[in-house]
């Protein structure tokens, strides 16, 4: 299974925390994230990850086209709640719900997922 990791910067630790949990399942599937992202998950885990370009330097498009050609199983997108809903996030979450991929956007979902 392909997994696609992205948090945006007050997320990370919550993410990397995560991924410590769940070490072991997530070691046995195909990783990528984008580079910020995934490099600070990759120093807490050890994890092997694929890692696109940052987020704001257009890994979450990089991403994006990813689910579009269907190369991700699953997303794992965790956002301040507290921001504003960009385009970035709602064409995310339009292109999950168009091609049927799982996306968690908090913990609890994460973990059910």
């Amino acid at each position: 299974m392909q997994i696609a990791l992205i948090a945006q910067d007050d997320k990370k630790e919550l993410m990397a925390q995560l991924c410590i949990a769940y070490c072991g399942i997530l070691a046995k599937h195909t990783l990528c994230s984008t580079a910020t992202t995934g490099n600070f998950i990759k120093d807490a885990t050890g994890l092997e990850i694929e890692m696109v370009l940052p987020g704001a330097g257009g890994g979450t498009e990089q991403i994006a086209a990813r689910i579009a050609y269907n190369e991700i199983d699953l997303l794992l997108y965790f956002r301040d709640a507290m921001d504003e809903f960009d385009s970035e996030d709602a064409n995310l979450i339009q292109l999950c719900d168009t091609y049927n991929i799982p996306l968690a956007t908090n913990l609890a979902t994460a973990e059910a997922l």
